[in-house]
């Protein structure tokens, strides 16, 4: 159990992260787990509820003791690396508002793992997943549907959840589309006239009203489509095409963005696309060779 005085720091830094540094909801909710997770094993470990004070004296040996607890669990070495940057984070804010030192914390090394780089399709494997996607569903304004958010997914670099939360308001589809992505953020995308088209013959077919105020793409019961379907007949589809496991949803997104810096895109132009704070998320997302980014980088920075 922890303090009032703690839970309310905790409320208020999270409060912090929503309003200034944009974090999204699914984010917060990670955030407060993670923080919730440390400030329990520390109560245990100290055998006492902790309040601010307790809180503000965690020592080098007690950051040691949490990270071998959470690998004795099975906690792996991403996950512990990601709960770590949480717990650092609120320390880091709680400390210059209560003025403590919290070297021991912001000190403590997160474990090194090996990461994961996202695993784009081939240009011709991308166009096969969507024209074998339209092949799964016995409705056509079912395989009309799945084409255009997987077509949406490649053509524009969209998260599923951004295809499936637009709404009737976005038809017919713009030139660009005003996208709000991760964090509230928003960005300016182009559609390309295949994703216009694949998504007005969606339209045409679905037999349900498509209200302004309405989701876009509907269930086979006219309720909002579910990220799963989307999935699942992603995994139908890759199986026939004898792709591997990675080719999932996302994956169009990766595949977007590495065939634009393949076609000579601008990475900076790309990172804009995409919605994303870092260049270097951009640079693990297009997965290009190091010689291909200093290709990249070389026509943005000539030599004198």
């Amino acid at each position: 159990m922890i303090s009032a005085a703690l839970s309310d720091a905790l409320a208020r830094w999270l409060d912090h992260e929503r309003a200034l540094a944009g974090a999204a909801e699914n984010t917060l909710k990670a955030y407060q787990a993670d923080v919730l997770g440390f400030l329990s094993f520390m109560t245990l470990h100290n055998g006492e509820a902790q309040g601010l004070g307790p809180i503000a004296q965690v020592s080098i040996r007690d950051m040691r003791s949490w990270m071998a607890h959470e690998r004795g669990r099975g906690v792996g070495a991403r996950s512990l690396a990601r709960t770590l940057s949480a717990v650092k984070s609120f320390y880091r804010w709680l400390s210059e508002r209560e003025g403590f030192e919290p070297t021991a914390v912001l000190s403590t090394r997160a474990p090194k793992f090996q990461a994961k780089l996202p695993r784009p399709l081939g240009e011709e494997a991308a166009t096969a997943m969507i024209d074998t996607v339209e092949l799964q569903a016995r409705d056509p304004w079912v395989a009309a549907r799945d084409s255009a958010v997987v077509t949406l997914l490649y053509g524009c670099g969209l998260r599923i959840s951004e295809a499936l939360g637009l709404t009737g308001a976005d038809i017919p589809l713009p030139q660009v589309l005003r996208i709000t992505g991760k964090g509230g953020k928003e960005r300016i995308v182009p559609v390309i006239d295949a994703a216009r088209q694949a998504v007005a013959d969606y339209v045409k077919r679905c037999p349900y009203q498509i209200a302004p105020d309405t989701p876009l793409f509907r269930g086979v019961r006219g309720g909002r489509l579910s990220p799963r379907a989307i999935q699942k007949v992603m995994e139908q589809s890759r199986m026939q095409l004898g792709l591997p496991a990675t080719a999932t949803p996302h994956a169009m997104r990766h595949s977007f963005a590495t065939h634009l810096l393949n076609a000579g895109g601008d990475l900076r132009a790309i990172q804009e696309l995409l919605g994303h704070a870092s260049l270097s998320t951009t640079q693990a997302y297009t997965a290009v060779d190091a010689a291909r980014l200093m290709e990249v980088y070389d026509k943005a920075h000539p030599k004198a």
